[in-house]
């Protein structure tokens, strides 16, 4: 199978990169290398599958409409993995318009890629995000998610109804993942654990905003690859899936469209996640609280009932499992 996977520098689009090569799929990669964060990183990751016969690589933005047209007319992808993003949630504020033109205008660009080359799937990244102001817990992707409370989660609500319009209007299947908290190996550096595990071992600081009163759904990337890879295989309308916004088909027109939470139902309070990487490190860590930031939530929890019904599977790595495999990856990677 050819399937386009866009992000392919990043964190999360990197790891799914790398498991379809060597289940045997073909991957077209398009990735712009941006400097949100440290480059090297990203070609790094890229490094562990560039080689591959079955990669190819395009250097280039979503929002460049004429490179995603000649990138869908050139390969001809059967299925398409849209992980791109311009990432990290208070980044919004400083420089709004890189999210729209990244996750909004270029996620136009896919969508049409899609609807002109007959493309058999499309899933696509969203966010836990999306529920902002809801507090009933947990967070299923029937309850309302009308009042996001950053850009970034605006931009990933976008998303969601802009690939609803379009599997309602051209039939093309499509399905959003919701993802919660996302840590592990190559993981982004502007990431709570990243940060963490770097303040530690440098003897500083940490910032614990809320107080440390938050829980999370931490979600280990083997988790999330599992997930995203279930679900490109699984294609609503034709696999028994339907449109994720009403609870009966019957009353949505019957879109190919579905909406999944992928996340960890077993939510961790922040504190345990600072002691469980206190004793991986075997160090303790310096803290400094803080009031909540704004914008964001005290918790978040994953009702992941949907993704296990439609694809068999939920995340089920330990949070204690997952810091340590971090751990060991940052220690090795940094040299520290």
């Amino acid at each position: 199978m050819k399937v386009l996977v866009t992000g392919t520098a990043g964190f999360i689009g990197s790891h799914v990169a790398l498991r379809l090569l060597e289940r045997g799929d073909e991957v077209i990669g398009l990735d712009s290398l941006n400097d949100y964060y440290d480059v090297t990183l990203k070609q790094a990751r890229l490094a562990r599958f560039r080689d591959h016969p079955g990669y190819t690589h395009v250097h280039g933005d979503l929002a460049d409409r004429a490179l995603v047209e000649s990138v869908f007319a050139t390969h001809r992808p059967q299925r398409v993995v849209n992980l791109a993003a311009q990432a990290g949630v208070r980044y919004a504020a400083e420089n709004p318009h890189v999210y729209v033109a990244s996750n909004v205008t270029g996620f136009l660009h896919v969508l049409e890629g899609c609807r002109r080359h007959g493309v058999e799937h499309l899933v696509f990244a969203s966010t836990s995000s999306v529920y902002g102001a809801n507090r009933a817990m947990p967070f299923s992707e029937h309850q309302p998610t009308e009042h996001p409370l950053t850009l970034y989660a605006a931009t990933k609500k976008a998303n969601e109804q802009m690939a609803h319009s379009y599997a309602h209007l051209y039939g093309i299947p499509s399905t959003g993942l919701r993802f919660f908290t996302v840590y592990g190996p190559w993981g982004r550096p502007d990431m709570a654990l990243f940060l963490f595990t770097r303040a530690i071992l440098a003897g500083e600081p940490i910032k614990v905003f809320n107080h440390g009163h938050h829980r999370r759904s931490f979600t280990y990337i083997d988790d999330i690859v599992e997930g995203v890879v279930r679900t490109l295989d699984t294609v609503p309308g034709r696999d028994g899936a339907w449109d994720g916004l009403a609870p009966d088909p019957a009353a949505s027109g019957v879109a190919p469209y579905r909406l999944y939470n992928i996340g960890n139902e077993q939510p961790v309070e922040l504190l345990r996640y600072i002691e469980v990487l206190e004793r991986c490190l075997g160090r303790k860590a310096k803290t400094e609280m803080l009031p909540l930031q704004a914008g964001d939530v005290p918790d978040t929890e994953a009702d992941v009932s949907g993704l296990v019904h439609a694809v068999g599977y939920r995340p089920r790595v330990p949070v204690e499992v997952g810091v340590g495999r971090f751990v060991d990856w940052h220690r090795n990677y940094y040299r520290v």
